[in-house]
């Protein structure tokens, strides 16, 4: 499947991450086109996945590691008693909602990366037994890492679309767009 290169991520190191991060977040957004609150939340397979789970749980790590970089405090912050509710939507909460808070973080993110002095600045990272003690990382590294951690999730979307009604995130693009299905 062909991308789109934006104007962006032509030649520019900067654009060219943030162009990769949004291609993932692409990837996930479409797996959830036109689904209810109640397909969203369904569990297809063995798996404790669910599609708006998965929109849930990408939104929150993405603002988790833009507030590391920022050195800022994250209003979201998960406890060990929460963090199973970082894989599901909760009462109250919808899918869109879900993916407009998404937006807003991916929005805080680029314009954040955008406007860093350099992708070579550096910030630390927290105290866990998986990470080296006294360890920092850059923001080009935080990138990356979006792009690596949206994408494991976008091919786990994929499954469970596909588990859920047969779908692939493909299909509902080309359907969208008025394009005749391959079946």
């Amino acid at each position: 499947m062909v991308t789109h290169v934006s104007a962006e991520a032509r030649g520019d190191e900067r654009g060219a991450l943030i162009a990769f991060v949004q291609a993932q977040r692409g990837g996930i957004r479409r797996s959830v086109l036109g689904l209810t609150d109640e397909q969203a939340s369904a569990r297809p397979s063995a798996s404790e996945l669910t599609l708006g789970g998965l929109v849930k749980h990408v939104a929150e790590t993405e603002l988790n590691w833009l507030r590391m970089a920022q050195q800022k405090p994250n209003e979201k912050a998960r406890t060990e008693a929460t963090w199973g509710d970082s894989f599901r939507l909760v009462e109250g909460e919808t899918l869109a909602g879900t993916l407009d808070f998404w937006e807003e973080v991916a929005r805080e993110t680029d314009d954040f990366i955008r406007t860093v002095p350099s992708l070579d600045d550096t910030f630390p990272l927290p105290e866990a037994p998986w990470f080296p003690q006294d360890g920092a990382v850059s923001m080009r590294w935080l990138m990356l890492h979006l792009v690596e951690e949206i994408g494991r999730h976008a091919g786990h979307a994929d499954i469970v679309r596909e588990s859920l009604d047969g779908k692939t995130a493909f299909e509902l693009v080309a359907a969208a767009q008025g394009y005749p299905s391959q079946s």
